[in-house]
């Protein structure tokens, strides 16, 4: 008797030990960061270019629109920001233009196949290996669905937990990284791809309400691929952390519903109609998607300095004259990604945030270059930082996008590692002749 109560008494500290270093490991190597491997743009080829003066040809020679339809067109073509090296789809190069079903299948497959088949060979990830699979395209939602298209594609497993998201504007990119981000808080040691385009091919309008037809001149092909995983081990080879998810969604007041909307005009044509009230619209959004953010990022004496402004201008009739401060996101943020919706959107948020036009050169140089790509615009100014090797180990990066509803979403990401300028992107082939002047609009 005595014997076994010894041994007992031996057994338990090695029990004791055993289950404590069985937990340490467990949460040791348990992450509740969602970390950025990598991601990837997809880059047109060079013949699928549309400088801006062979888009006006084709307005002109389509025969698809009437003179006033046409030189409206041209006038806001001119003063987008979008230069000549913007691409559009094979199918808007014929002349008539060949929107079609296929045509925009044919487009989903030209931008997403290649970057997500060089994003898993780059880094040696086994198509098998990805479990959480998410798309975002507005307006082309085929079926099967676009996440099924790169299922059957690359051959994911059978109980990949795919989503595909449509109908949610510019802002969906980010939207799609909140998505991927909870689920990888329930799904431990995973890998998410999130895959983020706009499919143009089929969705130009035809009719001739201004409003409708700014979409066509703003609008260009592209695409991204951003491999997430939330594996401790995945830290190492990481490009970035999230630190922070911010979602705004206005859709309750009619004005902001409305201002970015898909309808029919009185002749039956179907167009995306942009409000004259957007800017204000957006400006709303970021100003309350900001004092959501605000505490989470910047110092306290920022935070002190706006809430005093926020409580003079509300308790002093007088005070209610002058401006509210606006906090120095700078302290907050080494670089900036503004969701570049235009040449308009992107004055504004910079206006409105008190930022220099070097805080906004990514913004600008790739709508310049490769027009409004919709949800996958922030990518391209990440990548744009990256190939001039702006960013460097411990910066924080704010992307800022809006989208119909309407949305205004933010997403900060710190760098974990040393950036290589002279890794392969999008911008490589081009980024020695960046920045450019663009032309001032008249």
């Amino acid at each position: 008797m005595g014997a076994e109560i010894l041994t007992h008494l031996l057994e338990a500290p090695f029990f004791l030990v055993t289950t404590l270093i069985t937990c340490f490991l467990y949460f040791a190597l348990r992450s509740n960061y969602v970390y950025l491997i990598d991601f990837a743009c997809y880059l047109p080829a060079d013949n699928l270019r549309v400088t801006i003066s062979n888009f006006i040809e084709h307005l002109h020679l389509g025969g698809d629109f009437n003179t006033d339809c046409s030189e409206f067109q041209e006038r806001v073509a001119e003063r987008s920001g979008i230069g000549d090296e913007a691409c559009m789809p094979i199918a808007l190069h014929e002349l008539p233009p060949g929107p079609s079903f296929k045509a925009s299948l044919e487009e989903v497959e030209q931008v997403l196949f290649p970057i997500v088949e060089d994003l898993l060979s780059k880094h040696n990830i086994s198509p098998k290996s990805i479990d959480i699979l998410i798309s975002n395209c507005s307006l082309f939602c085929p079926a099967p669905s676009i996440t099924a298209m790169i299922t059957n594609k690359f051959g994911f497993r059978s109980n990949i937990k795919s989503f595909s998201l449509s109908g949610m504007g510019c802002s969906a990119g980010l939207l799609s990284i909140s998505l991927a981000k909870d689920l990888l808080k329930v799904h431990k040691n995973s890998l998410a791809l999130v895959l983020s385009m706009e499919a143009i091919s089929s969705n130009g309008y035809l009719g001739k309400t201004k409003s409708m037809l700014v979409t066509n001149t703003l609008f260009r092909m592209g695409g991204a691929a951003v491999l997430l995983s939330n594996k401790k081990h995945d830290e190492q080879r990481a490009k970035y952390k999230l630190l922070h998810l911010v979602r705004t969604h206005m859709g309750s007041d009619d004005r902001s519903y409305t201002s970015v909307i898909q309808q029919d005009d009185e002749d039956g044509f179907v167009g995306v109609s942009l409000s004259r009230s957007l800017l204000h619209v957006a400006g709303n959004a970021l100003r309350t998607n900001i004092s959501e953010l605000g505490p989470l990022v910047l110092p306290y004496l920022e935070q002190l300095r706006y809430g005093w402004g926020v409580v003079h201008r509300k308790l002093w009739v007088a005070a209610g004259k002058r401006e509210t401060h606006v906090p120095n996101f700078k302290k907050a943020f080494e670089h900036f990604c503004i969701h570049a919706g235009g040449r308009a959107v992107i004055d504004a948020v910079e206006s409105n945030l008190k930022l220099q036009k070097e805080d906004g050169e990514a913004s600008r140089m790739m709508l310049y270059r490769f027009g409004n790509t919709s949800s996958s615009s922030v990518w391209y100014e990440l990548c744009y930082l990256e190939a001039k090797g702006a960013v460097k180990k411990g910066d924080r990066i704010w992307q800022i996008a809006f989208g119909s509803g309407f949305k205004c979403n933010s997403a900060v990401w710190k760098s974990i590692s040393v950036p290589n300028p002279e890794e392969r992107n999008a911008w490589s082939d081009r980024i020695h002749l960046y920045p450019v002047q663009t032309p001032i609009a008249p």
